[in-house]
This record gives C-alpha cells, structure tokens and sequence, in this order.
C-alpha cells in the first residue's frame, strides 16, 4: 500500500464512455476503490455499497472512482447491469492497457491473477493519501467504514489510519 501522507500517482484511464481522468492529480478529493473483476459477485456487491454510501461521501465534497482492469465497453455494461448509468459523483474506470498500469502504480494488482486487488485509497485535494484499506481476495470490504473514513478526514479533519 501506498503510505500515508505520500502524493498519490497520476495515472490516466478512461470511464465507461471513452472520457479521460486523472486519478491522483489535484483538485479535489476521490475515494479510489480498485476493483478485481466486473460481474462478479463480490464486486457486484461493492459497487452497490459504494451507491449505496455515494451520498455521504459527496457531502463531504468527494468523488468516488472505481477502477478495474476490464475494459471500458465491459465496465459499461456492467454499470448499466448494477443500474448504475450516469450517477453523479460515482465514475467506474477502466485499467485495461496497458493492462493493470495503474493498480500497480497504486500497488493494488495482483500479478498471479491479472486483476487488481480489494485496495481502497482516500486522496485529498492536493491528491495526498489520507486512508487506506484493503482487505483478502473474495472478502469485500466495508463500504460503511469507507464512508466513515471520508466523513472524518475530509469534513472533520480528524485522524489518519
């Protein structure tokens, strides 16, 4: 995992629509959430707990960015399965090509299985991370704690983990 504290790397991918974003560049605050594969069930299960949490975490003035190794038309399909469309806030992105470039960057693949890892950053506004998280292969994370983390470091400025 990154250290807290560190400067996040600036990586580019792109979301369901083809449109470029800077993960790790400033401006202002993201969740990033590296997910290990579309249409599994634990994945499933996590994008719908960031839906779920992506109220909080707005109010704090943040965004959350998913991001798996699949690819943009997959990704696109798969929101749209979970219903996602175009929630505000909540963008999935694409680490297809070249393949896991920025889950490695951010230390979060899995080289054995070519996917990225259950790895979860908070960056500030200067793209610094605040708080970390990852969790087992197969054990999905709480989504609330994430909430939490948001709420406490970006709205109440108190605590690192």
């Amino acid at each position: 995992m990154i250290a807290l504290g560190q400067r996040a790397p600036l990586v580019r991918l792109t979301d369901t629509r083809g449109t470029p974003a800077d993960v790790g560049a400033p401006g202002g605050p993201a969740l990033v959430v590296f997910l290990p594969a579309a249409f599994t069930p634990v994945c499933s299960g996590e994008l719908a707990g960031l839906r779920r949490v992506l109220p909080r975490v707005r109010e704090a003035g943040a965004e959350v960015l998913a991001v798996a190794c699949d690819s943009m038309f997959a990704l696109r399909t798969w929101a749209e399965q979970e219903g996602l469309g175009e929630e505000p806030g909540l963008r999935v992105l694409s680490d297809f090509w070249p393949h896991g470039a920025a889950s490695r960057a951010y230390e979060a693949f899995d080289d054995v299985a070519g996917t990225s890892t259950r790895a979860s950053y908070l960056l500030d506004g200067d793209a610094v991370v605040r708080w970390s998280t990852r969790t087992a292969p197969g054990v999905a994370r709480d989504l609330d704690e994430h909430a939490d983390a948001v709420e406490r470091l970006l709205v109440h400025g108190t605590g690192e983990r």
